[in-house]
């Protein structure tokens, strides 16, 4: 399970932890702007976001959803499901054209390239890349954030032992950083609430991915962990170094350009790498939801979004993040309030689920893995289980084998093949299937 977590996690902080906060801009507008306060805000942001990843990932996992509909309009009053549902779609969209603007800056403000050869490239990775299955596309993005998370380690802790602490002049150098957010509390909220707009629709999916509530769960909470501790070092190192990185469009980049022009190169493409991560989880969520009723439809929508977003993108990156961000903040935290409602609400529904699906899991796997011995009782057990859970029992006895076949794949030591498995998982069929149990 611990091993699931993680990778659940580096997929999730790959989402949040998008170009916007790879390239600084995020931290220098949202958080240094409003001096010492602004740590203080990083911290109440960086809570909000480990509880907040916790829910979104349990409740994709619970519904077992494959686009955010299918938890939204089950976890609010329908008129609030319709605009959460709106928000989220214009969220999509939105963060995903800003990031064909920032693979342009990022590229211009180290190389000097015109702004629209880095666009162009960022949209041939993402329509590529947007083929693919969504394991695979989680596995793109959760292998590429270890690179950004080692990277901003590096360059924050590095500034933060070569710069002076001279908290005085910082704040005064902070007061001419550009924000339209009034102050640090309205900022910290404002913040978080982007992080969940932008990270809502793939985490649901991610989520949905998965069986086990509790690896979920803890992939959550340790995606918010990475976060904390990121955007910390983070706004600490912009903070300290301020009259440096202030009016730059890509604050790390510069940070660590002033360590060795070489780091500057290598960082570069890292943040760029970054700005894919984020492209392709929006557009791939967008494509996903738009086509829900149509899944057929799923590559040309998902084509024609990507050339939109692509001619928008050249409004500029600075402009963008400074305007279009914010708007999209406030929407968030009103989906931080319903997300978390649900959550609590429904809390010892989601541990009961969880527990039958962890056994049903172990049962599966037994009865499937050749070299143990599955039993009468344990299929009699398996049964019950099946007809207990939220989700409809063929639904359920269909992902518990996709599950396990999975993982008896991936054993070395077992010489298996999918093709003719030892077993297949059975269910006990109803005269009236199971409702699906919602939290509201």
């Amino acid at each position: 399970m611990f091993q699931r977590a993680i990778g659940i996690a580096l997929a999730f902080t790959g989402i949040i932890v998008g170009a916007g906060f790879a390239s600084g801009q995020e931290a220098l507008q949202f958080f240094v702007a409003f001096g010492t306060w602004g740590l203080v805000g990083a911290v109440i942001a960086s809570i909000l976001m480990v509880v907040t990843g916790i829910a979104l990932l349990q409740l994709g996992s619970y519904y077992q959803a494959k686009e955010h509909t299918a938890v939204l309009g089950r976890i609010s009053h329908k008129v609030v499901a319709w605009v959460l549902d709106i928000s989220t779609i214009i969220t999509l969209f939105s963060i995903g054209f800003v990031m064909f603007a920032g693979g342009g800056a990022n590229l211009n403000q180290q190389f000097g390239w015109p702004m629209w050869v880095g666009a162009v490239a960022m949209l041939v990775l993402v329509l590529v890349t947007g083929m693919l299955d969504v394991d695979k596309v989680s596995a793109v993005i959760g292998a590429i954030t270890p690179f950004v998370i080692i990277f901003v380690l590096f360059v924050t802790i590095w500034t933060m032992f070569t710069s002076e602490w001279n908290f005085a002049e910082l704040n005064v150098a902070a007061q001419d950083v550009q924000t339209n957010l009034p102050n640090w509390w309205i900022s910290a909220l404002n913040y978080i609430g982007l992080c969940v707009m932008t990270a809502v629709s793939m985490a649901i999916v991610i989520g949905g991915n998965m069986m086990d509530t509790k690896a979920a769960g803890w992939g959550g909470a340790l995606g918010g962990v990475f976060f904390l501790v990121m955007l910390m070092l983070l706004v600490l190192a912009l903070f300290l170094q301020v009259d440096t990185v202030n009016g730059t469009a890509m604050p790390v980049l510069t940070l660590i350009n002033e360590i060795h022009p070489w780091l500057g190169v290598a960082m570069t493409f890292v943040v760029y790498a970054m700005v894919f991560n984020t492209a392709v989880g929006m557009f791939y969520a967008l494509g996903k939801r738009l086509t829900r009723n149509r899944p057929a439809l799923y590559r040309p929508v998902f084509i024609v979004s990507c050339l939109v977003g692509f001619g928008l993108s050249f409004i500029g990156f600075e402009s963008l993040v400074s305007s279009v961000y914010p708007a999209l903040g406030y929407l968030g935290i009103l989906m931080i309030v319903v997300i978390a409602a649900a959550w609590i609400r429904g809390g010892s529904k989601l541990r009961a689920e969880g527990r039958r699906r962890a056994r049903a899991l172990a049962l599966t796997e037994r009865k499937l893995d050749p070299r143990m011995r599955f039993s009468k009782r344990n299929q009699r057990e398996l049964d019950k289980i099946t007809a207990a859970s939220n989700i409809p029992e063929e639904d359920f006895a269909e992902h518990l084998e996709n599950e396990v076949h999975e993982k008896l794949e991936s054993d070395d030591d077992l010489d298996y093949d999918r093709e003719d498995p030892p077993a297949t998982v059975t269910y006990v069929a109803h005269t009236e299937p199971a409702p699906v149990e919602d939290l509201k």
